[in-house]
């Protein structure tokens, strides 16, 4: 089986529903446009942002991804362990892993821990949407080229020896929150190769009153969220299956509510494991028991 190709059991029809309040449709409308008008600010203004250094880039990063996800109608809330610095010259980066409900985790994961995303290779060939990710550093994945993962570890490897940050969902697929899929081991090689550290983070999504900082920014909490205070499935969020991205886009607009939630795990070091598949089953078994104290095998099964 093609670890760059999992099937999920989740469907748009049985999985992505939204039980809370609507907003009307003009202002649906109005934060659709505004979000898709910060994406196209985005794309034009991406060659400037790369003239600027490292931190101010990431500073801009983080704002400007998380500015997308506030102009779709969705708050955010960061919690657990602080970001750490950037790594010392010499030291390798960090391989951020995560398990993957939507296409808001992109925007959502660069607002607390920015870094090149690891993505399929079609997304380069989108309009707009790709020319965004070419800009912002994307490593590209022949998913159905089974012969290219040996090469794509050696890559993802070498941008870890530069210290830099690499963002991965190692579930292969969007699942609808209710549990997840399996952390492909593949990408684990390549921390386990640089000796760089492994950073697992939970995404959820929830309907419900927001919990804010008070000044409108994302919420940031030292610790873990308690148990009631824990993430419940959103299913406006998820996109799943064959689910159409413009149909996924209306229905985040339309439900009012909805917070997506990040957790960042304590880190996990890579050199430390000689064995990928523990490496990968150790950051799954983590973000899927910090989310609702659930064995990481998905609740469809």
């Amino acid at each position: 089986m093609n670890p760059w190709l999992p099937a999920a059991p989740c469907t748009p029809r049985a999985c992505a529903g939204h039980d809370g309040p609507s907003r009307s449709r003009p202002r649906a409308v109005g934060l659709l446009c505004a979000g898709c008008a910060l994406l196209v600010a985005g794309a034009l203004c991406a060659p400037f942002a790369l003239l600027l250094g490292p931190s101010w880039r990431e500073r801009l990063i983080r704002r400007w991804s998380h500015a997308i996800v506030r102009a779709f109608g969705v708050r955010v809330r960061v919690t657990g362990d602080p970001v750490p610095p950037r790594p010392a010259p010499g030291k390798p980066g960090t391989l951020v892993v995560a398990n993957h409900v939507s296409w808001l985790d992109i925007p959502l994961v660069a607002a607390a821990l920015p870094g090149r995303m690891l993505a399929k290779r079609e997304i380069g060939n989108w309009p707009l949407l790709g020319r965004l990710a070419a800009a912002g550093g994307t490593l590209f994945v022949e998913r159905d080229r089974l012969r290219a993962l040996p090469g794509t570890v050696c890559e993802i490897a070498a941008v870890l020896r530069t210290g830099s940050r690499v963002v991965a969902f190692p579930e292969g697929t969007t699942w609808c929150g209710r549990g997840g899929g399996r952390f492909g081991p593949a990408v684990f090689q390549a921390a386990i190769d640089a000796k760089a550290e492994v950073r697992p983070i939970r995404i959820g999504y929830r309907s419900g009153p927001p919990r804010t900082s008070g000044h409108g920014g994302p919420v940031r909490r030292p610790g873990g969220p308690g148990p009631a205070q824990r993430a419940a499935p959103a299913g406006a969020a998820a996109f799943v299956g064959d689910d159409p991205l413009t149909a996924s886009l209306w229905r985040v607009v339309r439900s009012a509510g909805l917070t997506a939630e990040i957790h960042l795990l304590p880190p996990m070091p890579a050199g430390d494991r000689s064995d990928r598949r523990t490496l990968a089953r150790l950051a799954q078994t983590a973000v899927a028991s910090d989310s609702a104290n659930r064995p990481p095998e998905s609740v469809h099964h």
